[in-house]
């Protein structure tokens, strides 16, 4: 009997040690909160349209990629896929729907089906960034974004800008009646080519990948972004003039697929959501900063400001009121929502 018991115990020894041995050799990142959870490892990857110097793709880069990947233990992998890559807007944005695209960084594209989230883009609403960031990472960013994952499956994270949209073109627009005949490229958004027709022009919807093409190659005279755009995808090379504007200020919304979202443990929900906070938070930070910057470099590259005198903006919000006549009828918590957003800026 004591000869069994001896040899049990030293099997238990040895066995004690052997797991003592073990633990020197787990894998990264294992004291993380991901691992310690017995999280699955994921990789996400992160779609959107911006060129690769934008400052969308800087913050993803600086901020989102290390955070997530550090913090998660390398439970959470993260791939960047800027420029289109991944497909134009609505492409990775149903990719991200249906799951084969694991989160993206669109638009307002989904508004079609969600009016509250066409508030964002309403235009001559937001006084600057101040106000519009107080908006959109406040009750009424909360608000606009409400039904986004019970109608669409994917579940919003965290607010970014794109910024004051202005209007390039190959002629300089001085008045209302300049637009008139100007063939100019907007996105696929009813608001949208509803104001620039509202304006005067003949409008041409594409997709933002197509636009060098299409204004090097004279299909269209001119487009509507912030001017980060306009220098970060080059259109400058092929614009001599940018109108100030400042007609709509379009903001950007880091998405996840919601049933990934859901499979993912507490832990790594909050890592992500805290990165893309974080994230989309220097990227706001980057764009206020970005615009002299920007207009000093497209000024040196012989691009022609013209910024719009009182009448010229009286003019063209004027021309816009019946966009918001039409909201207004048709939507009856439209008029209050617009009432909220104004009063944010006092």
């Amino acid at each position: 009997m004591k000869k069994h018991l001896l040899i049990l115990s030293s099997l238990i020894l040895s066995a004690a040690v052997l797991l003592s041995g073990c633990g020197g050799q787990q894998t990264a990142g294992s004291g993380s909160p991901g691992a310690r959870s017995g999280a699955k490892t994921h990789t996400l990857k992160v779609a959107n349209y911006f060129a690769t110097d934008h400052p969308q793709n800087v913050a993803l880069r600086e901020k989102f990629k290390p955070m997530v990947e550090e913090k998660s233990g390398g439970t959470l992998k993260v791939q960047i896929y800027d420029n289109s890559k991944l497909g134009a807007e609505k492409e990775f944005y149903d990719g991200v729907r249906n799951g084969t695209i694991e989160m993206g960084i669109p638009g307002l594209i989904m508004q079609a089906d969600i009016p509250k989230m066409a508030v964002g883009e309403w235009p001559f609403l937001f006084k600057d960034f101040a106000h519009a960031k107080a908006v959109f990472t406040g009750p009424i960013g909360k608000e606009m974004t409400e039904e986004l994952e019970s109608k669409h499956g994917v579940h919003p994270l965290a607010w970014s800008a794109n910024g004051f949209r202005m209007v390039s073109s190959n002629r300089t627009i001085t008045k209302l009646d300049d637009f008139k005949g100007l063939r100019l490229r907007m996105p696929n958004i009813p608001n949208y080519i509803t104001l620039g027709q509202l304006l005067g022009a003949n409008v041409t919807p594409m997709p933002i990948s197509e636009v060098f093409t299409a204004l090097e190659q004279k299909v269209v005279d001119g487009q509507d972004n912030p001017i980060a755009t306009l220098r970060a995808s080059g259109w400058y090379e092929v614009q001599s003039d940018v109108l100030e504007s400042r007609h709509m200020f379009s903001p950007n919304l880091y998405i996840i697929n919601a049933k990934l979202w859901n499979e993912l443990t507490p832990e790594q929900r909050q890592i992500i959501e805290q990165a893309a906070k974080e994230s989309a938070d220097y990227e706001w930070e980057l764009m206020e900063k970005s615009y002299e910057a920007d207009k000093k470099f497209l000024l040196e590259n012989g691009i022609r400001f013209t910024t719009p005198d009182d009448s010229f903006r009286q003019a063209m919000e004027a021309a816009a009121q019946p966009l918001y006549d039409e909201i207004f009828q048709k939507y009856p918590w439209a008029k209050g929502m617009v009432e909220k957003i104004k009063a944010a800026a006092k």
